[in-house]
């Protein structure tokens, strides 16, 4: 990890004041896909900036290029956080952003991602794309862990890891990972 990683990681631990818990699972190196809700332009840096240096050097935020690629400053901080920008106003049939996750990730790089689409700054959280369906219908491997990001000094909450059932359906899948992370506010 760079010198510059390691400022951004800390000073975003400073500045939101959050601590981690880790709810029926520990950190790992082994490749995941974390997801949580998002109301912050700022919450793939504070999420990223969370877990450990070891994981957090394989892991990946998957942010929206339109904001991150906007001015040197916000592309020098993806860039030192390892960002994968998805260009959600060019998206093309033969190279979906879920295939694009797919490509980056490899079999070495875990991802975080905000089913939700976009920032939600309302007290209920969005219905859930369905990328996250797909990223587990195509790396079946991949365990899903919940995250619950809240606002300044705060608490991230990590959830148990998750996997797409055997026959279930993308609205039940969907619904279901939705309910875990609303699940953790009460934890």
């Amino acid at each position: 990890m760079t010198l510059t990683a390691n400022v951004l990681a800390i000073t975003a631990k400073l500045l939101s004041g959050s601590s981690v818990r880790w709810v029926d699972c520990q950190p790992d190196t082994c490749q995941r896909v974390y997801f949580a809700n998002h109301t912050s332009h700022l919450d793939a840096l504070v999420l990223w900036s969370s877990l450990p240096k070891s994981v957090r050097a394989l892991t990946r935020p998957v942010a929206a290029k339109d904001y991150w690629d906007k001015g040197w400053v916000r592309r020098h901080i993806a860039k030192n956080f390892n960002a994968l920008l998805i260009d959600r106003r060019k998206i093309k049939v033969h190279q979906s952003p879920v295939d694009l996750m797919l490509r980056e990730m490899g079999d070495e790089y875990s991802l975080i991602v905000f089913p939700e689409g976009q920032r939600n700054t309302g007290e209920e959280m969005a219905e859930f794309k369905s990328g996250l369906y797909y990223l587990g219908k195509k790396r079946p491997d991949l365990p899903r862990g919940e995250f619950l990001p809240v606002p300044l000094l705060s608490c991230i909450t990590i959830g148990p890891p998750m996997w797409l059932e055997n026959g279930e359906t993308k609205a039940e899948f969907l619904q279901r990972t939705r309910d875990a992370v609303r699940r953790l506010r009460d934890i």
